[in-house]
């Protein structure tokens, strides 16, 4: 690092950031009329996306309780590993 900080800079770094900030200049501005219309649509479509993957599922009841520290725990490695009994 301590070399590289006595180095020179590079001359092609001389011009880089007015070029970065022409180009930002010159690409096309959006209104902000457009972009709260853009905004809404999203949310819109955000809102309708949530209200349609929760109300397609039936809710589910779970037939086997699954404590971390139970016996009856049928995910527990050393049941796994035994197997069937």
């Amino acid at each position: 690092m301590s070399r590289l900080r006595n180095e020179p800079g590079h001359p092609g770094l001389a011009g880089l950031e007015e070029a970065v900030f022409r180009r930002i200049a010159a690409m096309p501005q959006v209104s902000a009329g457009s972009q709260l219309r853009l905004g809404a649509v999203a949310a819109f479509g955000a809102v309708l996306l949530g209200v349609a993957s929760n109300g397609v599922t039936s809710p589910v009841e779970a037939s086997v309780t699954l404590s971390p520290f139970g016996p009856s725990n049928p995910l527990a490695p050393s049941t796994l590993l035994a197997g069937p009994r």
